[in-house]
C-alpha cells in the first residue's frame, strides 16, 4: 500500500490573521499640569508686582550706555580675565604639587588649598586690604621698596584676593583632570624616553582638557559675578559705578537692575563660548556632537514645515 505525501506550498498555507492595531493611550500627568499652572501663576504675580511697583523703568535704558557703566563693564571684564589667568596658572602648579611624590610640596599645596577654600573670598579681600595695619612698608631689597598702603592699591587687592582664591578651586579641577588620564599612557611615554615635563605637556594635559574645560567655564562665569564683591574694598567696577549712579540720581533699585542686566548679558555670552569650547573638546569622545543652538532652531523650523511634522 503506497501512501502519498502531499506537500503544501506557500500558496496553500492559510493566511495568518493580521495583528490588531495597538491603540496606545498616553498617560495623563495631572501633576505636571498643576505644577505648570502654579509656575506660570507665580511668574505672573512677580511680573505684576514689579510692574505696579514704584520703579522708573525708563531710567534703565537711559543709563544703559552711561560712561560710568561702560567703564565699569570694562573693569569687570579686565578683572575677570586677569584673576582667572592667575587662578588657572596657580591651579595647574598646585595640582602638579599635589600629585608630586615630594611630601613637602604636597603639604604646601594641601595647606594652600585648605586655607583658601575654607575661608570666604570676601574675608580674604578684607585681609589683603587691611594688611597695612600689620606691615608698614614692603621691602624687596634693591628691586622695590614702598609704603604698604601705596603698594596695595584697590586693584591689586581685588586681583590678589580673587586670583589666589580661584587658584585653590582650579587646583582641584586640574587634579581631577590629570587623574582622569590612564597611568599606562604616562608609563609608555616614559618608556619611550620622554621627560616628565614633556609627558605632561604632550600626553597628559591634552587629554585632561576634556575634564578640565567644562568646570573651568563655570568658574569663569562665577568669577565674573564674584567681581562684584571688590566694591567692598573701594575698587570701582560695574556694581560700584551702578551704586554711584543710583545714589546720585535717587534711582537705587533701577541702577541695581541695570547692573543685573549687564551681568546677565556678559554671562550669557560666556555661556555660549563655553558651549562651543566644550563641543570642540568633545570631538573623538562621543559618537555625535551636541547640536548647536542654530542647528536646533533649523531642525524645529524644518519640523514645522514638514507635512508629517518630521524633520525633512
Amino acid at each position: 500500500m503506497t501512501t502519498d505525501i502531499i506537500k503544501q506550498g506557500p500558496e496553500d498555507t492559510p493566511p495568518s490573521p493580521e495583528p490588531e492595531t495597538i491603540k496606545a493611550v498616553p498617560v495623563r500627568h495631572y501633576g505636571r499640569y498643576l505644577a505648570a499652572i502654579l509656575a506660570i501663576a507665580a511668574l505672573a504675580a512677580i511680573v505684576i508686582a514689579f510692574a505696579r511697583g514704584n520703579i522708573n523703568w525708563g531710567a534703565i535704558p537711559d543709563n544703559f550706555f552711561d560712561e560710568r557703566i561702560v567703564k565699569g563693564v570694562r573693569e569687570t571684564l579686565l578683572l575677570t580675565v586677569l584673576s582667572m589667568l592667575i587662578g588657572v596658572v596657580g591651579g595647574i602648579l598646585l595640582s602638579v604639587m599635589r600629585l608630586s611624590k615630594n611630601p613637602v610640596t604636597q603639604a604646601i599645596a594641601w595647606f594652600y588649598i585648605w586655607f583658601f577654600r575654607g575661608t570666604p573670598v570676601l574675608v580674604q579681600l578684607f585681609i589683603w586690604f587691611n594688611l597695612g595695619f600689620v606691615f608698614d612698608t614692603i621691602n624687596l631689597g634693591p628691586i622695590y621698596k614702598d609704603q604698604w598702603s601705596d603698594f596695595m592699591t584697590p586693584f591689586l587687592t581685588a586681583l590678589l584676593g580673587l586670583g589666589l582664591n580661584e587658584a585653590a578651586y582650579m587646583a582641584e579641577i586640574c587634579r581631577a583632570g590629570l587623574l582622569s588620564v590612564d597611568e599606562g599612557q604616562t608609563e609608555a611615554a616614559h618608556a619611550l624616553g620622554m621627560s616628565h615635563g614633556k609627558t605632561l605637556r604632550r600626553i597628559v594635559l591634552p587629554q585632561a582638557m576634556r575634564v578640565i574645560v567644562p568646570p573651568t567655564g563655570n568658574e569663569v562665569i562665577n568669577m565674573l559675578k564674584t567681581t562684584s564683591l571688590v566694591a567692598a574694598v573701594q575698587y570701582f567696577e560695574l556694581l560700584r559705578y551702578a551704586q554711584d549712579i543710583g545714589t546720585s540720581s535717587g534711582a537705587t533699585v533701577e541702577a541695581l537692575l541695570l547692573a543685573a542686566t549687564w551681568y546677565l548679558i556678559m554671562t550669557s555670552v560666556l555661556s555660549i563660548g563655553q558651549f562651543y569650547l566644550e563641543r570642540y573638546y568633545a570631538r573623538g569622545s562621543s559618537r555625535s556632537l551636541p547640536r548647536t543652538p542654530f542647528q536646533k532652531i533649523k531642525a524645529n523650523v524644518l519640523s514645522l514645515g514638514s507635512p508629517k511634522g518630521g524633520v525633512a
